[in-house]
């Protein structure tokens, strides 16, 4: 069975050919995120999670704190996905620690209950030596600039995201999935069970299997303003479709 959670914010979304101009060099587009970040200690998204028109469970996006990781301040950043469909049950969560000064991932967590199978997965990510490691395996090559599944969603927020441009990045921390594009498709104004909201559209794209892979579509709609929310994610598929609504959003506190 598939993912889920992995899946749905792995936003990298999949190996799809897309017809556009050339992207931001990633040079050029790989900065700091800008500063004060659109977030902060405390900002929780809750979503309405559907497969199709049936609903499939609720999912959480949440700014838990600032921790030291080998003595550097991280942001600690959570996704949570329960739910599922009849005789398959699904609790999954991914978790992120990034360092605040130079957004780079320094720690990554899956922890996957679905229907009878349960697995953890452990990243240490190493961006001074370029270098990441699974818990109980060896020391691989990873990027100077590493980012996760969880983080790169976080990241995205921080673009400035014009319409019409895409933006390429050698950032996640596995380089086989690299490039990941995003391409910012359009503005609209949309309504979902938390309200009606002004969104810019993007569509994630990354070398990665799974519900997002050869033949799926993926849009990501991103609030156009300060808070740069998440506001909904749908996947087109060829089985069905897989779609995030926000129902409730609490702003973060800032210091």
């Amino acid at each position: 069975m598939i993912p889920l959670l992995t899946d749905l914010v792995a936003i990298a979304m999949a190996l799809t050919q897309i017809p556009a101009g050339p992207p931001v060099p990633e040079a050029a587009a790989r900065t700091s995120p800008k500063n004060p970040v659109p977030f902060a200690v405390g900002e929780k998204a809750v979503y309405t999670v559907k497969f199709g028109f049936v609903n499939a469970g609720t999912g959480t996006m949440e700014v838990k704190g600032i921790e030291r990781i080998r003595g550097v301040d991280a942001w600690n950043f959570a996704f949570r996905i329960t739910g599922g469909i009849p005789l398959y049950r699904v609790d999954d969560v991914l978790e992120s620690w990034v360092d605040t000064a130079r957004f780079v991932s320094l720690r990554y967590i899956q922890d996957q209950e679905e229907g009878r199978r349960s697995r953890e997965r452990r990243y240490e990510i190493f961006p001074e030596r370029a270098e990441f490691q699974e818990e109980g395996k060896a020391m691989a090559a990873s990027v100077t600039e590493p980012l996760d599944d969880a983080s790169f969603l976080y990241f995205v927020r921080t673009l400035p995201l014009e319409v019409g441009k895409e933006y390429a990045f050698d950032r996640y921390f596995k380089p086989g999935s690299n490039p990941v594009r995003i391409k910012v498709l359009r503005k609209e104004r949309i309504e979902v069970p938390a309200g009606k909201f002004d969104a810019i559209v993007i569509q994630p794209i990354i070398k990665t299997r799974g519900i997002f892979s050869e033949g799926g579509r993926a849009e990501v709609w991103i609030a156009d303003d300060p808070t740069r929310a998440v506001l909904q994610l749908k996947s087109k598929l060829s089985f069905g479709s897989i779609n995030l609504y926000l129902k409730s959003y609490q702003p973060g506190t800032r210091p």
